[in-house]
C-alpha cells in the first residue's frame, strides 16, 4: 500500500494559494469603465469649417434632407471638448447615418471616432445603431475600438445642443460609456 506522502495540511495550503491566485487574476482582468463627453458639430458643406454633413443618395424623386426615409447622409464632423466653435479639437467623427424608417425619424448610425488630441491620438472607438435623431438621449452601441479603446464595450447618447436651422449648423453632444477589457 502507497503511503501519502504529502500532508493533509500542506494540501490544503496549496489549495488556499490556487484560490487566492485566482481571485487576484479575475480581479486583474474586470473591465475598466471610461466616460467621455465630447461634441459634434454638423455642418453642410457650403460652410468654411473643414468638416461636413453630406447627402450622396436617396429614393428617387423624393427630397434630399434628412427626415425623408432613405437618404443617405456620408459626414466627417469637428469633434471638440466643449460646445464652442473655438473649442480644442479631439477627433472627427467619421462615417453615415441612413434615414430609416416610415416615421423619418430614425438613422442607422455608423460613426468612427477617430481621435486627435494627445491623450488618445490615433485610437477609435466605432459606433453603431439605430438613433432617433430628434429624442434626447438616443442611445447606440460602441462595438469596438482602438488603440486606448482595443476591445472597447458600451454606448453612446446623442442629444442636439445647438440648432441653427438657416445655416444648417447643429452641435451634437455625445456621451460615451466604455468598458475596456485589457490593459
Amino acid at each position: 500500500m502507497a503511503t501519502n506522502l504529502v500532508p493533509k495540511r500542506l494540501k490544503n495550503l496549496f489549495l488556499v494559494l490556487v484560490l487566492a491566485n485566482i481571485t487576484y487574476l479575475a480581479k486583474a482582468t474586470e473591465p475598466k469603465k471610461t466616460t467621455l463627453s465630447l461634441y459634434f458639430h454638423d455642418t453642410p458643406d457650403r460652410c468654411d469649417f473643414n468638416v461636413k454633413a453630406i447627402p450622396v443618395t436617396r429614393i428617387a424623386g423624393k427630397a434630399w434632407n434628412v427626415p425623408k426615409t432613405g437618404t443617405v447622409i456620408v459626414t466627417e464632423d469637428l469633434i471638440t471638448k466643449t460646445s464652442g466653435q473655438n473649442s480644442a479639437e479631439v477627433g472627427r467623427a467619421k462615417g453615415m447615418y441612413v434615414t430609416a424608417g416610415s416615421n423619418g425619424l430614425d438613422s442607422q448610425v455608423s460613426i468612427s471616432i477617430e481621435f486627435t488630441d494627445e491623450g488618445y491620438k490615433g485610437s477609435t472607438i466605432e459606433i453603431q445603431g439605430i438613433s432617433n435623431q430628434f429624442m434626447p438621449g438616443a442611445e447606440v452601441s460602441v462595438v469596438g475600438g482602438t488603440g486606448k479603446f482595443r476591445f472597447a464595450r458600451g454606448y453612446a447618447t446623442f442629444a442636439t445642443h445647438h440648432l441653427d436651422i438657416p445655416n444648417r449648423y447643429a452641435i451634437i453632444r455625445c456621451d460615451i460609456t466604455v468598458q475596456l477589457h485589457c490593459c
